[in-house]
């Protein structure tokens, strides 16, 4: 169903602290839902890897023991709470998709319970405390109709543009998505500060992380939800004193309003209502669309213009 046929769509974020236990942190997770679909939301998103510690601030092939296949316990678990709930659920597993490949993947759940999609994060990092590349593989697809690349879930409540932290800071990601017509953009997220990072570098970090995705929902006129990991979470190997998850999760209309947003520290359920005709209404006086140049972006392609 398109968004252009409802007017308002109730939407929450989840952000949550997590713990090394995963049922305990997908206990946390689901009380969580519970009490936004108690407040109306149709729409619910959990953070990215919502179920277990941020295992990424090492590489330790036992971690390959958490991930689990789709279908599998977690996903039939969120499968049967967005079915009781009535709600469309977004949410984050390791997937265990052969020996040997693994992804970081958003699940989206209909009404029904059934899973309308599921995407696999496509940007991959690689930095200090963030070592990624040893756990994911990038994705390849969006299981969607057996489309490929970064192609919207289409849900009940509307098409939904899902991508993955990493992926937030690229407008590709973004403009591939709107063009593919997505209605929202979401981005769940895990994201944080080097503990030793002085407070002005932690300011300047955070205002990026959150003006950069502020800018896709501006470039695209497009809602975006992102909701992020808080608390602080231990490096297993005692080499730094472990990553500060900065929250502040956040919703914006398409002109980059906030709609909503959490502090830094509190577990939160962040809810807003989306207007679902202003899109249209924007892209009549901003038409970014219809003026894009594409005869002049070849060079897009390339690695670096030479």
């Amino acid at each position: 169903m398109s968004q252009a046929n409802r007017r308002q769509l109730q939407v929450a974020a989840i952000q949550q602290t997590c713990s090394n236990d995963k049922q305990t942190s997908l206990a946390t997770s689901e009380a969580l839902v519970r009490e936004a679909a108690a407040g109306g939301a149709e729409l619910v998103i959990l953070q990215e890897l919502h179920a277990t510690l941020y295992f990424c601030q090492t590489e330790d092939t036992g971690v390959f023991e958490l991930a689990e296949p789709i279908p599998g316990p977690t996903s039939e678990r969120l499968s049967a709470l967005a079915a009781e709930l009535g709600i469309v659920l977004v949410g984050s597993i390791f997937e265990r998709r052969m020996n040997g490949v693994y992804h970081n993947t958003a699940v989206v759940f209909e009404t029904d319970g059934s899973i309308a999609g599921l995407y696999r994060k496509m940007h991959i990092p690689d930095d200090p405390g963030f070592y990624e590349k040893f756990y994911f593989t990038p994705g390849d697809a969006t299981f969607n109709g057996g489309q490929s690349g970064f192609t919207p879930i289409h849900t009940s409540v509307g098409k939904l543009g899902v991508l993955v932290c990493w992926d937030q800071w690229y407008p590709e990601s973004a403009r591939l998505m709107a063009l593919a017509g997505a209605e929202l953009l979401i981005y769940p997220t895990a994201i944080g500060w080097d503990t030793t990072d002085d407070p002005d570098e932690q300011a300047r970090q955070l205002d990026a992380w959150v003006t950069v995705q502020r800018g896709h929902a501006i470039a695209n006129n497009l809602p975006v939800i992102a909701p992020n990991r808080v608390g602080t979470e231990p490096d297993p190997s005692d080499q730094t004193n472990g990553i500060r998850f900065w929250g502040n999760s956040f919703i914006c209309g398409p002109q980059g309003e906030f709609l909503a947003r959490a502090d830094e520290h509190s577990q939160t359920v962040l809810t807003a209502t989306l207007d679902c005709r202003r899109t249209e209404s924007i892209r009549r006086i901003w038409p970014y669309f219809r003026d894009r140049r594409i005869d002049a972006y070849g060079d897009i392609l390339k690695r670096v213009r030479d």
